[in-house]
């Protein structure tokens, strides 16, 4: 009997409609004269998906009790005994109920493709095994039910229902995937369009897989071993050289003018590669990653092998390879890779990109430990002091010590001729000091042997004297140059520490700044004339950092760039830096790099946070428009709809009684509005302030009578005349009123609410006095906030939408009023405005 077929219809997420595609599939197959059923169906409780069933037959689902609950499982002994040709089953990754034959229903599956039955399913990609970690950093959620890669890699068809996540999104929102009353949380956590983006990039890519591996095994089943050109694959070359910068982003042109894929690859041998090489090809990874392509490794024997198996590996087209910089010698000795793989690439385009060879990358020196043979490197002052004094200085050196040849003798005239080369050294370094011993050599010859003032030698133990002074002035050279090379490299780690260490502890770092004080730190370091960072803008470019003078207006016009995040470039102008100050410099590259990210997780912090007050803001002025704003709305009409019923009569009285809550019902929504109003004017810094001299008790007088029928519970107690003090009348009257509202309205009943004032000093202090519940200590600061109604307890004021002491707190902010909370004497609260005196500057 046959095995029967796969058929899975793979999706990136729930709702792309892939139990919609199984059943339509299931009934054209039934159209065509296919015997087709449901085994097993997951609706969800979508309309459209049910209404895909039609005429399908449906296989009756087995009843299980798990722990007391009952569950519907798919009755596989029913399918099986039913024998059709196509069963549709759906959610593949599904873990049956305990007590079902098998624990996964893809081993349902298996059992059903094992009798002969063609079986159609469904899967998300997030359910693969390979996937489950990928898919839970992405979106949170950790995936219970998985099913092995292996399984869903041999269906023997897979087809990918794709959607936008715009379009799988608006599905959500038009309450085609969940019910209404989840689709805001849906959408807000694993719906959000980045994650659905990933999902589907996973989605596709496992898909390319799959169609790679089909395609290989055709190939090799038919015995193809050349490249198909699918599609063009263009492979690089990596060995760490500074050059592969340059072939990357040439393969990277080639591939995107071809439509195809780049690929970088690396073959370790068994020699490997040193660290510094290994960091250049760390860079070039990350080259490789920003321009799109992907990164791989081979282990080989020989290069060139390595390399050709892994194009043909891959199907590739084209094989990019970076001209050698060995000498000729070398590729005698040691053969040449470009050639081998010429010899065995076949069909594979080769490309060799032409070396050059004082070819630097932008912003940073070639990788080269300093060797023993390095000289040191000596100031151009120096370097001339020390030709002189090897030239000159040794002759005259030779012809001040002749007359006392007698005396010293040929072996004392040459230690001193040993210190005159000893002291080139010490000035200049070994080319110099060699000169300075054949300069020397010959005027011992000349002045110190016989015969005197020839260059010859009658004496063989004056030959070997001389070339024991030859040798020993060289090795003191050689010594004493590297001595020198180690001083001033010690001086030179000791400046790069003491540069590093202002880098990473100093201000440089700590600043609210951090990218201006970087770019003068680079300046200042390097004794530079200018350094920038310029940013790309419309038509050009723009400094956002600077120091020094002048600043170039494009990159191109400065001598040396190097490439910062977000296309910006930092810019630099003064003397040529040497290997060693790029090395350097590419720590403050990297320093400015991060603070361009720092600036920018900053700046989406800060819109985060006023997203979030925003979004706060609204949800509480929604609570307060959905409840407090309808309930006077509500009073208002149904005394209205009472009034105006021809059901009842009303006497004059009762009437009247409508008419009176009507009123009052408006007045407290007109001031529930107002304090709307002037919350957002508060909060978008509308206040137009008109500051002069005002006098406390017209003002104070002003606020509770426009509290209507209200300011019977209030008692002014002013005594004496007041000085004027500087405010705006308008707004200060609405502090005060939006303070005594809220004081009547947490006063006991019977209770009246006393508004004094005094002067202390250059203020004037206005009390509201209640004798109310009191506020807490610490939560005295929190009554000013808006929409704070003490956290809305038992006995909570049920006026207001908790904007008034909000409103009053910016309204005494703008006028320039410090507003206090204080204790009431016997129990309340007491709320102090603290106004400044006209009179009093």
């Amino acid at each position: 009997m046959a095995r029967g077929t796969l058929r899975v219809y793979l999706g990136a997420a729930p709702g792309v409609g892939k139990t919609y595609a199984m059943l339509n599939e299931g009934w054209r197959r039934k159209e065509r004269g296919t015997d087709a059923v449901v085994g097993y169906l997951e609706a969800h409780g979508r309309v459209h998906t049910l209404e895909q069933v039609r005429d399908l037959e449906i296989v009756p689902r087995r009843n299980l009790v798990y722990r007391g609950h009952p569950f519907e499982e798919m009755d596989l002994d029913a399918v099986l005994a039913r024998r059709p040709e196509v069963v549709l089953v759906d959610e593949l990754a599904h873990t049956n109920v305990p007590g079902s034959r098998h624990e996964k229903r893809w081993q349902d599956v298996q059992e059903l493709l094992d009798a002969g039955i063609t079986v159609i399913s469904t899967l998300n990609i997030q359910h693969l095994e390979s996937l489950n970690d990928v898919v839970a950093q992405i979106t949170g959620i950790t995936q219970q039910e998985t099913i092995p890669d292996e399984i869903a890699r041999l269906a023997d068809q897979i087809e990918l229902v794709d959607q936008t996540p715009e379009a799988l999104r608006r599905r959500m929102a038009h309450g085609n995937i969940y019910a209404p009353e989840k689709v805001d949380a849906a959408l807000a956590n694993y719906f959000r369009e980045g994650n659905l983006a990933a999902l589907r990039e996973l989605a596709l890519l496992w898909l390319a897989d799959r169609v790679d591996e089909g395609l290989e095994d055709y190939r090799q089943r038919h015995g193809i071993d050349t490249p198909w050109e699918t599609r063009e694959r263009v492979v690089v070359a990596l060995t760490g050289a500074p050059s592969a910068d340059r072939l990357l982003r040439r393969g990277a042109r080639m591939a995107a003018r071809l439509h195809g894929e780049l690929i970088g690859v690396h073959v370790r041998t068994n020699s490997g590669l040193a660290g510094e090489e290994r960091a250049d090809l760390e860079a070039q990874r990350r080259l490789l990653a920003s321009l799109g392509g992907r990164y791989a490794e081979v282990s080989a024997t020989d290069v060139a092998e390595g390399l050709v198996d892994f194009a043909a590996a891959e199907n590739a087209t084209q094989l990019l390879l970076g001209a050698t910089a060995r000498s000729k010698w070398s590729e005698l000795t040691g053969g040449s890779v470009i050639n081998r793989v010429i010899r065995r690439a076949g069909p594979v385009d080769i490309h060799i990109l032409a070396h050059h060879g004082d070819e630097r990358p932008a912003g940073r020196a070639l990788p080269r430990l300093p060797g023993r043979h390095r000289l040191a490197a000596f100031p151009v002052h120096r370097r001339q002091a020390a030709w002189a004094m090897a030239t000159a200085g040794v002759v005259l050196l030779a012809l001040a010590l002749s007359p006392f040849r007698d005396s010293l003798g040929f072996a004392g005239a040459l230690l001193f001729l040993l210190l005159g080369v000893t002291a080139v050294s010490v000035v200049g370094g070994v080319p110099p000091a060699a000169v300075a011993v054949v300069v020397a050599a010959l005027c011992a010859d000349f002045f110190f042997t016989v015969p005197y003032h020839r260059f010859t030698v009658a004496s063989w133990i004056d030959v070997v004297d001389l070339a024991a002074f030859a040798a020993a002035a060289v090795a003191v050279s050689i010594l004493v140059d590297g001595l020198a090379r180690r001083t001033l490299q010690a001086t030179r780690s000791g400046a790069e520490a003491e540069a590093l260490a202002r880098l990473a502890g100093g201000a440089v770092l700590t600043g609210a700044e951090p990218l201006p004080e970087l770019v003068d730190e680079v300046r200042r370091t390097f004794g530079l004339d200018a350094v920038a960072v310029l940013a790309p803008v419309e038509g050009g470019w723009k400094a956002v950092a600077a120091a020094g003078a002048p600043v170039p207006s494009e990159p191109r016009a400065a001598p040396m760039t190097a490439e910062l995040s977000g296309g910006a470039v930092l810019v630099v102008v003064g003397d040529a830096l040497d290997a060693e100050d790029r090395r350097l410099l590419n720590a403050f590259v990297a320093q400015l790099r991060l603070a361009q990210e720092r600036a920018r997780l900053q700046a989406e912090a800060d819109s985060a946070a006023d997203l979030a007050e925003a979004n706060e803001l609204r949800s509480a002025l929604l609570a307060a428009v959905s409840h407090d704003l309808r309930t006077p709305l509500h009073a208002i009409k149904t005394a209205a709809t009472s009034l105006l019923s021809r059901d009842v009569t009303w006497d004059a009285e009762e009437a009247r009684g409508f008419a009176k809550t009507i009123d009052d019902e408006a007045d407290r929504l007109t001031h529930l509005v107002s304090n709307l109003l002037d919350m957002s004017r508060i909060q978008t810094g509308a206040l137009g302030v008109i500051m002069r001299a005002v006098a406390v008790e017209d003002v104070v007088y002003s606020a509770v009578g426009s509290l209507g029928s209200a300011s019977g519970g209030v008692v002014i107690d002013i005594e004496g005349e007041l000085p004027l003090v500087r405010a705006d009348a308008g707004l200060l009257e609405r502090a005060l009123a939006n303070v005594v509202d809220n004081a009547l309205a947490w006063s006991p009943p019977g209770t009246a609410v006393r508004v004094g004032a005094e002067v202390l000093a250059d203020r004037v202090l206005v009390r509201v006095v209640d004798h109310g519940p009191g506020i807490p200590p610490d939560r005295r600061q929190d009554v000013f906030q808006a929409f704070q109604r003490l956290g809305d307890r038992a006995g909570a004021s049920p006026n207001g939408v908790g904007l008034g002491l909000a409103v009053a707190r910016g309204f005494a902010d703008a006028i320039g009023a410090g507003v206090a909370i204080e204790d009431t004497q016997g129990g309340g609260t007491t709320v102090v405005f603290s106004l400044q005196r006209a009179d009093v500057r």
